[in-house]
């Protein structure tokens, strides 16, 4: 079985093929058949940069499985891609803007060069949270929010779900109380008992939570309203700057990449270093909070770009939460599009 893997992020669009037979597949990747990365470039033409990348993939493929980040309160778990599905993923990108109309470029774009014959399969980021309780996922705004859909789905589920499987397969237990941390251009803490999500920082859209690359992350609802009635915003003006010109890029001035970040302090920045400072702050107090939900801590476990590669971060956070000095500390690669050629195979095997 052939297998296309597309990761589609806020910032590029990771792609993998694999070749899997009909047995249980490993947690850990193998070596892939092909992968491929396309990095989003702000004007660029994605459904050109899409099919010259799939046109490249070496022969025909069975499945191509999608990381799509919202499909609503219909959509929890991985599904086959039907019109009715497509829809939905249409209609919710309203609040995921950043991803969901990336994801359906994608889905055409596998249509277009593979044919419309081709199984493609929907592999939703919301569904690793569906086990929150309703402590966790309602919001406490009137009660009707909830008939409305306005809840806390939670994103990155997909690298959450990953993580938590390889660090059970690590330390040798599947009865863990782990806190992930998936640091990159968006980030999310969940909280995993025993393999299942119980709560996380990403709420009703990946806006919610920590401080991000260019997303602001959780401030006082307060600010947006004080900024439409007496700053003259319009609501498509707080989208972009709430979720593209905040967070890093926002405070520092300087980039919402972590590396450069790091480059600017070393020339004595000051708005770099009290981005950075902010950052760890924020993450500390969220890992505070994922920690008094779980009761007691098994692991840490960082992840994503930032989460694997900045190593000052990692120092400037372990060192703050000594009072969980006794959680192990892994640092595991992330395998989002591994995990979706996972869900495919088990999607076929059913």
């Amino acid at each position: 079985m052939r297998i296309l893997a597309l990761n589609g992020g806020s910032s590029s669009f990771k792609c993998r093929l694999d070749e899997v037979g009909a047995g249980p597949l490993p947690i850990e990747p193998p070596k892939p058949a092909w992968e491929a990365q396309i990095d989003l470039i702000p004007g660029a033409r994605l459904s050109e940069a899409l099919d010259k990348t799939l046109e490249s993939v070496p022969g025909m493929i069975d499945t191509a499985g999608h990381r799509i980040v919202h499909g609503g309160s219909k959509y929890r778990s991985s599904t086959l891609l039907t019109p009715e599905v497509r829809a939905t993923i249409a209609r919710e990108s309203e609040v995921a803007p950043a991803h969901n109309r990336f994801e359906l470029a994608a889905i055409d774009a596998v249509e277009r060069v593979f044919g419309p014959q081709t199984r493609q399969v929907a592999v939703f980021d919301a569904g690793f949270h569906a086990t929150l309780e309703p402590a966790a996922y309602v919001y406490p705004g009137p009660y009707e929010w909830l008939s409305e859909g306005i809840r806390r789905y939670g994103f990155h589920g997909i690298s959450h779900q990953y993580a938590s499987r390889r660090a059970a397969e690590i330390i040798g237990r599947d009865f863990l109380r782990l806190i992930v941390c998936h640091l990159g251009n968006g980030a999310s803490l969940a909280a995993v008992r025993d393999g299942k999500s119980v709560d996380t920082t990403m709420g009703f859209t990946p806006l919610e939570g920590l401080m991000m690359g260019t997303r602001c992350g959780s401030i006082d609802p307060a600010i947006a309203v004080y900024l439409l009635r007496h700053r003259g915003y319009s609501a498509d003006q707080l989208d972009r700057i709430l979720n593209r010109e905040s967070g890093l890029l926002g405070v520092s001035g300087v980039s919402g990449d972590m590396r450069e970040i790091l480059a600017a302090i070393e020339q004595d920045n000051l708005r770099a270093k009290l981005a950075f400072d902010i950052y760890a702050h924020r993450l500390c107090r969220e890992i505070g909070a994922m920690a008094a939900v779980l009761g007691q801590v098994d692991a840490i476990v960082f992840t994503g770009g930032i989460g694997e590669n900045c190593v000052p971060l990692r120092e400037r956070v372990l060192n703050q939460i000594e009072f969980l000095r006794n959680a192990r500390v892994l640092v595991i690669h992330a395998e989002e599009e591994w995990e979706i050629a996972r869900e495919c195979h088990r999607l076929a095997s059913a």
